[in-house]
């Protein structure tokens, strides 16, 4: 009997893209884990660490200050959503968790500005604005190295997903799990669930907590080293494969006592498809006689079901 552990997660640079075994590592490790490991993914270093930086003098302002950028109405689609909002779906326990939303910038009268809103950016940090823009668009950057690697394994022309992800409403949250210095109760850092998005890309997770579920139910830790890329897939790209690539619940638990006084703190990048495309099975990924697990729905659609779910809209 093989033991499973996170060992099996498939951990692979992006430089081995073009190498025989590269497509099917990383392919296969999304089909059974719905995750998997990358380093030199082209984000720079200094770039990490600056934007790092930035979030936690963000987080460190006052609450009253941090409030400025609660945009009402939003769904927290943009800047601050407040400790002890987000809650897992099904879930009645909020999350032990704070962060920032950071948007695609649209040009004036672009079609989709209608449903993705303008920026919010906090004038008490110096080079927020910068650095977030910055590491927005490597982080599209990389996201669209990793789709294309996808459409391989997938065997389709491997520029199909750029279509589908152009001005996508891909969000970039900076999250702040703040000290446990009291009982937590029911309550954990983020409770488990699917990520709604195509894939996520998430730097910072080499502070333990990150763990994934297995499809035999159990829960194994993820642990990148510093710097290197965690992907895992969304809820959009499973109902495209026809569940083909996993959407795998993962959630972060409490630290251990020795950390519990240390915050922890992590930068996701939701990528989605535009507003308008339409997530509807790929044929190849459905058998033959047999009709797709979903029925057809536009990316915009989908995220607002979903938002309500986690009560964020």
């Amino acid at each position: 009997m093989t033991t499973i552990t996170s060992d099996n997660v498939a951990s692979v640079s992006l430089a081995d893209a073009d190498k025989p075994g590269f497509h099917k590592e990383l392919g296969d490790s999304f089909v059974d884990y719905g995750f998997a490991i990358i380093r030199d993914h082209g984000i720079p270093q200094e770039l990490i660490d600056r934007a790092e930086a930035k979030s936690k003098e963000y987080f460190a302002l006052p609450q009253d200050v941090k409030r400025k950028y609660v945009l009402e109405g939003s769904g927290g689609a943009r800047g601050m959503t407040l400790f002890g909002i987000e809650t897992a779906k099904g879930a009645t326990a909020h999350d032990l968790k704070e962060f920032y939303h950071v948007g695609r910038e649209l040009p004036e009268g672009h079609p989709f500005s209608d449903v993705m809103l303008p920026n919010v950016w906090p004038e008490e940090v110096e080079g927020f604005k910068e650095t977030f823009l910055e590491l927005y668009d490597a982080f599209d950057e990389a996201g669209a190295k990793v789709l294309t690697a996808i459409a391989k394994y997938l065997e389709i022309d491997i520029d199909w997903f750029l279509d589908s992800v152009r001005d996508g409403n891909s969000v970039m949250r900076l999250l702040h799990y703040p000290p446990q210095d009291e009982p937590t109760g029911n309550h954990i850092r983020a409770g488990a669930h699917e990520d709604i998005n195509t894939i996520t890309l998430l730097l910072g997770a080499e502070e333990a907590g990150l763990q994934l579920q297995t499809k035999q139910g159990e829960w194994l830790d993820v642990s990148p080293k510093p710097g290197e890329l965690v992907i895992n897939i969304g809820d959009m790209l499973q109902r495209l494969t026809n569940g083909k690539l996993r959407s795998t619940s993962h959630r972060v638990i409490n630290p251990a006592p020795d950390r519990a006084s240390k915050a922890r703190y992590s930068m996701p990048f939701f990528l989605h498809f535009r507003p308008d495309f339409e997530i509807e099975a790929l044929e190849n990924c459905v058998a033959e006689g047999e009709e797709p697990k979903w029925p057809p729905i536009s990316s915009h659609e989908y995220l607002l079901e979903r938002l309500k779910e986690i009560k964020l809209a």
